[in-house]
């Protein structure tokens, strides 16, 4: 992502501060001196602005950015000899190329914290508004977090809150607490100034001070205009596609395989068996231009040979070349869904691009949806359908999946299968040339069978209208995304320092924030995120315990929870910790997390449990250590003494422990409406432990880590925080 190119010009300093000033942004007094004899008047002026030493003297000029690269900026001018001196030493300093210049002079402000706000119109998102660490180090540190244009009061108070180094905005060195409502101005001017001047290319606002009151001012400032507006609001296209080309798709009455085979290494053998295996219940046939029997299938030669009204869907294994004629004779028999395998499009140059445009139109014009070219399938569990060329079959659930990444949809199936928590609807997008990823999505939101969206995206075409897309969805149902090529290519030519810190995975990181998805950090972050969603209440808050058998576990997971700045570990009220005192032997922890410091008898998880869940202060609880006693049994059951000595009433007590924890922790979960999350590594070093297993039996997600149960609970109660704003 980089800077637009523009004609237009930069503005001075001084008529940058000038046009800034009047979106609120506060700056501090100014002279101005035009000539280098100016200065002979400079203790009058001063005296009527009411100035003081010490000053700031720094050279302005509409064609001078960076100032403090070529030492223009002269600092800590303690009386009238260093100021004049100062002024002539900048008048002489100033080079051809700067044009018409002038000194401006200010109060020296002496701070230890300095900040850079900005605005930069992207060409994938728009203008966007930024915030960061500043000084001249901004760029090395990038420290900032984005916004799109316009912002919300909300979308202000959360840029600030993001800032990774809170402390700076705290008290520091014995300066006070920064105004964070002061930030928030500035920040909602410059969305002011974005949507009242869109000839402006960008703004560089570096550095914001702090001064002893804990107030930020602007010292410096960069405006470029552009010769004509950039980044125009777009209007929302609207897709020709209906519910009934959706439902062709995902419920078929039957399907067509294209391009059938009977040899098992081929595409057209694959789908027809996944297809079969299944346990797909609608009609199924298939073309084979020899007319072979296919799994007991009986293929034809041509679609003509089909009964009209045979297959909703057909699945193309075909040729490229073959493709027109197939869809015709297909919308002739009254296909509404064609997925595509087919490579050879627009992944295979020039002209295979050429061929994609002309298979998209064909489509429209014969009303069909074409999913793909160049993807593996897709996956229906209401409908027992998995139409792909690939493994695996997911169990059936709340998840709807969309990916451009074939490979990341057997992810998440394979991921699905593993925990229990099943897929509701999939798809791999393929080269999306008709339908993309996002419209999908905005499908899901209506199905009934789906309660969260889960995808995966790489290349972005239009940002603006991607990102209006999936906010629509996220107003409908928790929608998580995973992207692949988050770079940090920022832009190279950048005049300003927002410019050059514009790097498009933070801006589409905040972009995410402003619509309301959540954007998880890795494959495995998604699917957690999308599981929890799908089998836990959304949180009231972020007020959290955590109840763990073992005190490594609860440290270790607190530290991760103190990193997610939505969630608060919550000192334990006293008549909370009262309660659990009657539970627990004196040497439990007293405080959160809850370490049971192994003094637990037969009732005291679930009692434990009971007691945190319940309780008014509590918004989450994450539960650490299921499956230790059958963990233990495992062994008993598997060594040599068994199943003598008691060892098998001992090893039956122990499993069935373990399943009562799961079972109580999914009880209390829907009792009070409160996600309940637990997590144990046995959920994959040993799924097949009673502890585990009765969490997925119960349908619950299973975390295998106290950290990866924190990112999702995390990602929960920022969801839940914008669907309340």
């Amino acid at each position: 992502m980089t800077n637009p190119t523009t004609s237009g010009t930069t503005l001075s300093e001084r008529e940058s501060k000038a046009l800034l000033a009047g979106f609120g942004v506060p700056f501090l007094p100014e002279i101005e001196i035009q000539h280098p004899g100016d200065s002979t008047g400079l203790g009058s002026l001063m005296s009527a602005q009411r100035m003081s030493f010490p000053v700031v003297a720094k050279l302005n000029g509409d064609r001078i950015a960076h100032k403090t690269e070529r030492g223009l900026v002269k600092l800590n001018l303690a009386d009238m000899t260093a100021l004049t001196d100062a002024v002539n030493a900048l008048f002489s300093a100033s080079r051809p190329e700067d044009g018409s210049v002038s000194v401006l002079i200010a109060p020296m402000v002496r701070s230890n914290r300095e900040f850079i706000a900005g605005l930069v119109r992207d060409p994938q998102f728009g203008p966007v508004v930024m915030l960061g660490v500043g000084g001249v180090l901004a760029e090395a540190i990038a420290d900032v977090v984005f916004r799109p244009v316009p912002l919300s009061p909300a979308d202000a108070s959360e840029m600030v809150s993001e800032i990774k180094a809170q402390k700076l905005l705290g008290e520091f060195r014995g300066e006070p607490r920064v105004d964070s409502d002061a930030l928030c101005s500035v920040l909602l001017g410059l969305s002011k100034a974005a949507v009242s001047r869109p000839d402006v290319a960008s703004i560089d606002i570096n550095p914001l001070l702090v001064d002893s009151s804990g107030r930020v001012v602007a010292v410096d400032a960069l405006v470029e205009l552009s010769d004509e507006a950039v980044n125009p609001a777009t209007t929302e296209t609207t897709t020709w596609l209906r519910d009934e080309h959706f439902r062709a798709l995902f419920e078929p009455r039957g399907v067509l395989v294209a391009g059938a085979s009977s040899h098992p290494g081929k595409f057209g053998f694959v789908s027809m068996h996944n297809i079969l295996a299944s346990g797909y219940k609608g009609r199924v046939g298939g073309t084979n231009l020899s007319g072979e029997v296919v799994l007991g299938v009986q293929t034809v030669a041509s679609v003509t040979d089909l009964p009209e009204g045979f297959a909703d869907l057909v699945f193309v294994c075909t040729p490229t070349s073959a493709n027109p004629g197939l869809l015709r004779d297909c919308a002739a028999r009254g296909v509404k869904a064609a997925f595509l395998t087919s490579a050879g499009y627009g992944e295979a140059g020039e002209e295979g691009r050429k061929l994609e445009a002309e298979i998209v139109a064909l489509a429209e014009e014969l009303d069909i949806l074409l999913a793909g070219p160049n993807g593996q399938g897709v996956v229906s569990t209401p409908a027992e359908l998995c139409a792909q060329i690939v493994a695996p079959y997911p169990p059936r659930g709340r998840i709807g999946v969309a990916s451009q990444s074939g490979n990341f949809v057997s992810s998440f199936l394979n991921y699905a299968r593993s925990s229990g928590v099943g897929v509701s609807r999939a798809v791999s997008a393929g080269n999306a040339a008709s339908v993309s990823v996002a419209d999908y999505l905005g499908w899901y939101a209506t199905d009934p069978e789906t309660s969260v969206g889960l995808a995966y995206l790489e290349g972005i075409s239009d940002g603006r209208s991607l990102m209006s897309q999936l906010a629509d969805v996220a107003e409908r149902m928790p929608l998580v995304v995973v992207k692949g090529g988050a770079t940090e290519a920022g832009a190279k030519a950048a005049a300003s320092h927002t410019g050059a810190l514009a790097a498009n995975d933070k801006v589409f990181d905040g972009a995410c924030k402003a619509a309301g998805v959540v954007r998880a950090a890795t494959v495995e972050e998604a699917f957690d995120t999308a599981a929890c969603f799908a089998t836990q209440p959304l949180p009231r808050g972020g007020r959290t315990v955590i109840l763990t058998t073992a005190g490594g576990w609860g440290v270790v997971t607190s530290d991760a929870l103190f990193q997610r700045p939505e969630l608060d570990l919550i000192q334990l009220p006293e008549d909370l910790k009262a309660s659990i005192d009657e539970k627990l032997p004196p040497r439990w922890s007293k405080g959160n997390p809850v370490d049971c410091a192994g003094g637990e008898t037969r009732d005291t998880i679930p009692e434990v449990l009971g007691l945190i869940a319940r309780h008014e202060a509590v918004d989450a609880v994450i539960y650490l250590g299921i499956g230790i006693q059958s963990n233990q049994a495992r062994l008993m059951r598997e060594g040599s003494f068994y199943p003598d000595h008691g060892l098998e009433r001992i090893v039956s007590y122990h499993e069935r422990q373990d399943a009562r924890f799961a079972e109580a922790a999914a009880q209390l979960s829907a009792e009070t409406g409160k996600p309940i999350l637990v997590a144990t590594e046995l959920a994959i070093a040993d799924p097949e432990n009673p502890g585990p297993r009765t969490v997925r039996e119960t349908g619950r997600y299973c975390f295998p880590t106290g950290n990866r149960a924190v990112a999702a609970l995390s990602h929960m109660v920022r969801y839940a925080n914008h669907r309340r704003r």
